[in-house]
């Protein structure tokens, strides 16, 4: 996948209407500070296109990434953000469980999953949304440079344990540091590609 243009085309708040897009849509869900901007940023080649913030919870809007003209990169709303108060939380999760409903143009869900812990409540109740809206998750297990290589089926298996994953559920261990993972994540995009040009 070689990236030739990018652009933040939409930008969605609570009272925003869906766009209605003519291309393939790959979301990206995690909870707060999970590295997920870090992740957006580095598929598309941009430092900072993407907001990424030392204050977790900075994503409360969907942002609609046009990509290449081909596709869209779709940022949700990090969620479990401790200090946010009841409100804040339950407007968040309705932006993503609106925009699961309703999307036409879903072509996949990446879920970002810290690898260091195991999942947590709202990380579990995100992948059963996800699975319900009848996607089946990709999981991005994230901070891979954070621990050692003899560390990582461990923590995939804590991952999918916790999860309770469907047996061919793609895991894809990823390092915003050292960029490990993101040509498998490439492929994965490409192979979405072509199956809709087809």
């Amino acid at each position: 996948m070689v990236i030739k243009s990018v652009n933040l085309e939409t930008v969605c708040g609570i009272t925003s209407k869906l766009p209605d897009n003519q291309y393939m849509e790959i979301a990206f869900a995690g909870k707060s500070n999970v590295g997920k901007s870090s992740l957006i940023n580095g598929l598309m080649n941009r430092k900072s296109l993407a907001r990424t913030s030392s204050q977790p919870g900075k994503t409360q809007t969907i942002n609609y990434y046009n990509v290449n003209n081909q596709m869209y990169f779709v940022d949700l709303p990090g969620y479990g953000y401790a200090t946010a108060n009841e409100k804040v939380k339950a407007q968040w999760g309705k932006l993503i469980e609106d925009y699961l409903h309703q999307s036409k143009m879903i072509k996949a869900v990446f879920l970002l999953i810290d690898i260091r812990h195991a999942p947590s409540e709202n990380d579990c109740i995100m992948y059963d949304w996800i699975l319900e809206r009848g996607y089946k998750p990709i999981i991005i297990a994230t901070k891979l440079d954070k621990i050692k290589r003899s560390q990582i089926s461990k923590q995939i298996k804590l991952i999918c344990d916790t999860l309770q994953v469907e047996d061919d559920t793609t895991v894809i261990p990823y390092s915003s540091m050292t960029k490990q993972g993101r040509d498998d994540i490439y492929e994965l995009i490409d192979g979405m590609m072509e199956s809709v040009e087809e």
